[in-house]
């Protein structure tokens, strides 16, 4: 499902920014389309929602201010491709992504092995405790 964010001023409406949903198997070559459109990355965050991780890289165009998010969304068990090889820049969202949320992504370019944060919980924000027992437990 793609959304856009419009703001509407002296009768004109402009277009600000948009989320693409993609599959998690165009992430890489999608990213690499934006980079060469002259976009710069911006961000990247994860959400658990519904028993899936909602991953979204955002992508700006610093003269239009115009922005694009790409939407990914997986399965808890589900691994995606890193980014940091063509956007050093994606380093430091992935491995939180990873560390926090618990999202498998293989490939980090500098893969911080869940040091970034000092947490005493593993994937805190990922899926609650009680599913992954109960999926332990029915495995």
């Amino acid at each position: 499902m793609d959304e856009t964010v419009e703001l509407k001023t002296n009768d004109k409406v402009r277009q600000l920014s948009k989320i693409e949903e993609i599959p998690a198997s165009d992430l890489l070559e999608r990213c690499l389309e934006l980079k060469r459109e002259g976009l710069r990355f911006s961000q990247a965050c994860a959400a658990y929602y519904e028993d899936k991780f909602h991953l979204t890289y955002t992508f700006s165009n610093y003269e239009t201010l115009e922005a694009l998010s790409l939407r990914v969304v997986i399965s808890p068990d589900e691994e995606i491709h890193s980014i940091t090889e063509f956007i050093p820049a994606a380093l430091f969202y992935e491995n939180e992504m990873k560390e926090i949320f618990g999202v498998k992504i293989k490939l980090i370019t500098n893969d911080l092995n869940n040091k970034l944060y000092r947490i005493n919980v593993e994937a805190p924000l990922g899926v609650p405790q009680e599913e992954k027992k109960e999926e332990e437990n029915n495995g």
